[in-house]
């Protein structure tokens, strides 16, 4: 599955998926996208699954237009710890088949 990272996820995130391609905001050099924006350039370079910290983000786009999977990383904060406890929740989200839209995800 072709994953991005948004901005506000810590970078070494995405080496915890070796089994998907994870790319992040960064690494596409799309810093500062709005997320509408975003959405229409992950189409277009085919990605899978946007995973973001952006607890709005469901109330912020039409899924009927950006027919995306997105998964909401529900944290205190957004330090490298913090996420980890996600990533197997995470895993598990990505073995099931994802619908369009938010998916929130919650730590224990």
């Amino acid at each position: 599955m072709k994953i991005l990272l948004d901005e506000n996820l810590h970078n070494k995130l995405k080496f915890r998926f070796p089994d998907h391609e994870v790319t992040t905001v960064r690494d596409m050099g799309w810093s500062g996208k709005r997320n509408g924006e975003l959405m229409k350039l992950m189409i277009d370079y085919e990605f899978e699954l946007l995973v973001t910290l952006d607890k709005g983000f469901d109330h912020q786009h039409n899924f009927n237009k950006y027919p995306i999977p997105v998964l909401v990383l529900k944290v205190k904060r957004s330090d490298y710890e913090y996420l980890l406890p996600l990533v197997s929740k995470i895993k598990a989200v990505l073995d099931s088949e994802l619908s369009q839209g938010v998916t929130v995800i919650l730590p224990d």
